[in-house]
């Protein structure tokens, strides 16, 4: 096959994980050519830990994936500040905004998602602009804004209201809240759902949440809606904002993480389908069989997804199949569709959701649950034919891994499965890191098995493999855990 040319658009996490899985392959070792194209001037960075540097314990350098030196030591071609401006498919070019172009033989779309603002009157002022008290978070250059307007010391910021409960915004509220060596900031939290994390937990669930939030001092607002920026009724803050209910909270800075749509612009201009996202086969292939779509923008099986996890699976599950279109022979399988492993960051809470537990239940599962206050625990486990589909874990995440295999390789469950899992402090012995078979995925986040990282010769080649650097944190006691069974030599650090 002649030399294929395959463009990137997109510099995020999906697309750096799609230019690694390539070059491992010998993707340019035989012959072919890879160009990426990133709308952002910097490094690509691990956006989940974009809430861990706000709070202080990461710093920004630490959290990017891959920098220029190893594009360049890998042969692969990286422009960033390159913004895409259209797709010309039947000259197989992209066009940039200064109107240059680059050829494609392969064209993979990893645009990822934008923020959509929410319809608060105020928030935009006449010049196009945000308040200036109005700050989104969603990329490394709002984390750049908001930690700004944060050191001010002109306008010192002792309050803020996020607005959105979901998985971001409560890691942003944390975040703020137990800035580390920093005054933190009291901080409140508009919610329009009944209750928050509505896409991940029931009632039960999200009650224990609330309980733990307000004790870290965090104030939730749910069934409520931000309506308007007004004057202060506090004259110490900078600005009010109104909620539907007519109350009115006081604020130095709003904080936007109430979420996201597929970027498909560009997709749709080039007559591509989209619905909610770019649409895809099982070989993340649109209506243009020299197009693909990875990440939060495509849409695979009427879903569409905004997690990571999905994304890496997508890039690697791509990469096989163009690598095996070169003769490299990797025999990649179709994509088997979205699975989504939710982990709330945040300091002081704890919450693991497998999958859609609420839509499994409403298909006809068999929900098992225990819930308890007094613990602030919260575990929910949805049964179908003898198989965990789904799971809901808050308070206490001590089973999160043996669930997760559970639910990926669709064990059968024990006779006195599921009450054994959902009391954690009787373990079974399956439970044990050593039992872990060499396929099985001990660290979600970075895609990393326990068979990878029994391979590990050091501690450093460990951090390597875990992406530790780039904060790899929500797995680290099971990665810990993996390596003391591994040899002596690897237990003398954290990966």
């Amino acid at each position: 096959m002649s030399e294929q040319h395959v463009v990137v658009v997109g510099h995020g996490m999906a697309a750096v994980r799609l230019v690694e899985t390539l070059v491992a392959g010998g993707w340019v070792e035989r012959g072919n050519t890879l160009t990426v194209l990133g709308d952002e001037t910097g490094p690509a960075y691990n956006r989940i830990l974009l809430s861990a540097v706000l709070e202080g314990v990461h710093d920004e350098r630490a959290i990017t994936l891959r920098d220029e030196d190893w594009y360049a030591a890998a042969g692969v071609t990286l422009r960033t500040g390159a913004r895409v401006a259209e797709i010309d498919r039947e000259g197989r070019e992209v066009v940039l905004v200064d109107r240059s172009r680059v050829a494609y033989d392969r064209l993979v779309l990893a645009t990822g998602s934008i923020p959509t603002l929410p319809p608060v009157r105020g928030l935009v002022r006449p010049d196009g602009s945000l308040h200036p008290t109005v700050h989104a978070f969603r990329s490394a250059g709002d984390l750049r804004g908001l930690l700004a307007a944060l050191d001010d010391p002109s306008r010192p910021v002792r309050r803020a209201v996020v607005v959105g409960g979901g998985l971001l915004g409560l890691q942003v509220a944390r975040a703020l809240g137990a800035r580390a060596g920093r005054r933190a900031v009291v901080t409140e939290v508009v919610e329009g759902a009944d209750h928050v994390l509505s896409r991940q937990l029931d009632r039960a669930g999200a009650s224990i949440l609330a309980r733990d939030l307000a004790r870290l001092g965090t104030t939730v607002y749910t069934g409520a809606r931000a309506t308007r920026l007004v004057p202060s009724p506090m004259p110490e803050h900078a600005v009010g904002v109104r909620l539907d209910n007519g109350h009115v909270l006081a604020t130095d800075l709003v904080v936007l993480t109430a979420g996201g749509r597929p970027a498909t612009a560009l997709a749709r201009g080039a007559g591509l389908e989209v619905r909610r996202g770019i649409v895809v086969d099982d070989h993340l292939t649109t209506t243009d069989p020299s197009v693909h779509a990875i990440g939060d923008c495509a849409q695979h099986a009427g879903r569409v997804s905004g997690f990571v996890g999905p994304a890496w699976d997508q890039a690697v599950c791509l990469a096989g199949h163009l690598l095996d279109e070169t003769g490299a022979g990797t025999g990649a399988a179709p994509y088997p569709g979205i699975r989504e492993v939710a982990r709330l960051r945040a300091t002081g809470l704890d919450v693991a959701v497998l999958g859609d537990p609420e839509a499994a239940a409403a298909a006809g599962g068999e929900v098992v649950a225990v819930t308890n206050p007094v613990t602030r625990s919260h575990r929910k486990l949805v049964v179908r034919d003898g198989r965990i589909v789904a799971a809901a874990l808050v308070g206490d995440l001590a089973r999160v891994g043996l669930l997760t295999q559970y639910v990926e390789r669709g064990t059968v469950l024990g006779p006195h499965e599921p009450g054994d899992l959902l009391l954690p402090e009787r373990r079974t012995s399956a439970s044990g890191p050593a039992d872990l078979p060499d396929t099985a995925e001990v660290c979600a986040c970075a895609g990393v098995s326990a068979g990878a990282l029994r391979a590990c010769r050091s501690l450093d080649e460990a951090r390597e493999t875990t992406r530790a650097t780039t904060g790899c944190g929500g797995c680290s006691d099971a990665v810990r855990a993996l390596l003391a069974t591994r040899t002596p030599a690897l237990t003398g650090g954290t990966p």
